[in-house]
């Protein structure tokens, strides 16, 4: 390979990864702060961020690659390929009457864009920092532990099983890729009502990759979790607890079982049972309503921790129910930390991922 040719893949590498991170955090923040009534604001204030996205494919593209660099061609184009259809999923959305179902496809197109880019944290520097928190990015011990990954190793990294996007019933993990077999806090992090598992472990991956910490994300077997059936989601739940346990080693009093909206509540439902394995809860954007706790055990809620996060704009369930369910349950005994986020609507505020982690490893 001549140097000049090495010049022009570098050029194009240059040209495509840093317009691609900045436009992933940029679709970041239109999901984060995606709200029906203020779309043509979020269009706004990521719009900018599309034309240099496409510069730099474009110029990425024009590159004849070698053979043995066609992986890190392959999820570099993936990725920008779907941002892109993200952000024109978010000026379609702009520009409709009811903006909403197309604004959650467009945070879905951004979610697999995130997807598709990670497996180059295995071969840019850069795109690895991209994949921690900013308050690691500067961290050397850790820095130095990534650097040193192998991508084949086993039982490490992001996992699926059964958990393509159109399958339901299956499940994602993700375990550092550092990890080396000591004790950790176990996240089961569960989706909102049609959505997937596959897709809601990347609300959790950067927290738990700054923090040491392995997250389950499992899709439910229906459209959405089993709330007139618990047992029948409760039961797959402790499976993969236990499964957790005989792969990895657990710290059985850091086990948490978090969700979004239908997950949220799912954790109510699920959560309080007297046999739940969970040493603490994280239920966002969740519906709530105090008969839940007629059939909870006394001994299971008092001092349960709870981390309860809801956005002042959700449209979906209004903020008085977490009000109500924080006076409910503080009055029930459990240890109720409660986020009440201003600029939330019906979203993840993936934000607090990492504030939880390091809740539950207090």
């Amino acid at each position: 390979m001549s140097v000049l040719e090495t010049d022009k893949m570098l050029d194009a590498t240059t040209a495509l990864v840093p317009p691609l991170l900045t436009a992933l955090d940029a679709l970041s923040y239109a999901g984060r702060h995606m709200h029906p009534p203020n779309i043509q604001v979020v269009l706004g204030a990521i719009e900018s961020y599309e034309q240099p996205l496409q510069a730099g494919l474009d110029v990425f593209s024009a590159v004849a690659w070698p053979d043995d660099l066609q992986e890190f061609v392959e999820h570099a184009r993936s990725s920008a390929i779907l941002a892109l259809k993200a952000y024109a999923g978010f000026t379609a959305a702009a520009a409709d009457s009811d903006p909403a179902m197309l604004a959650y496809r467009a945070i879905g197109l951004a979610t697999k864009a995130v997807e598709a880019a990670y497996p180059l944290t295995y071969m840019l520097p850069p795109v690895s920092r991209y994949f921690l928190e900013p308050s690691h990015r500067d961290d050397k011990v850790l820095l130095t532990a990534l650097s040193n990954n192998n991508p084949s190793q086993l039982n490490v990294g992001v996992m699926h099983a059964d958990n393509a996007s159109q399958q339901r019933g299956g499940f994602s993990v993700y375990v550092p890729e550092y990890y080396a077999g000591e004790k950790v806090s176990l996240v089961m992090a569960l989706h909102g009502g049609g959505g997937h598992g596959r897709q809601f472990l990347w609300s959790w991956l950067r927290a738990a990759r700054s923090h040491n910490c392995i997250v389950i994300s499992p899709t439910s077997q229906d459209r959405t979790w089993s709330l007139m059936d618990p047992q029948k989601d409760s039961d797959r739940l402790t499976q993969l607890v236990n499964y957790a346990r005989q792969n990895w080693q657990i710290d059985d009093e850091k086990i948490l079982l978090a969700g979004m909206s239908d997950g949220g509540t799912f954790c109510y439902v699920s959560g309080l049972t007297g046999d739940s394995p969970f040493t603490h809860l994280a239920p966002c954007s969740a519906s709530f309503h105090p008969m839940l706790l007629e059939v909870v055990d006394e001994q299971r809620i008092k001092d349960l921790p709870v981390y309860l996060t809801h956005g002042a704009l959700d449209w979906m369930f209004p903020v008085d129910v977490a009000r109500t369910a924080q006076n409910t349950l503080t009055i029930a005994g459990a240890k109720v930390i409660y986020k009440e986020i201003a600029d939330l609507s019906h979203t993840y505020p993936v934000e607090e991922s990492a504030r939880i982690l390091e809740w539950l490893n207090a």
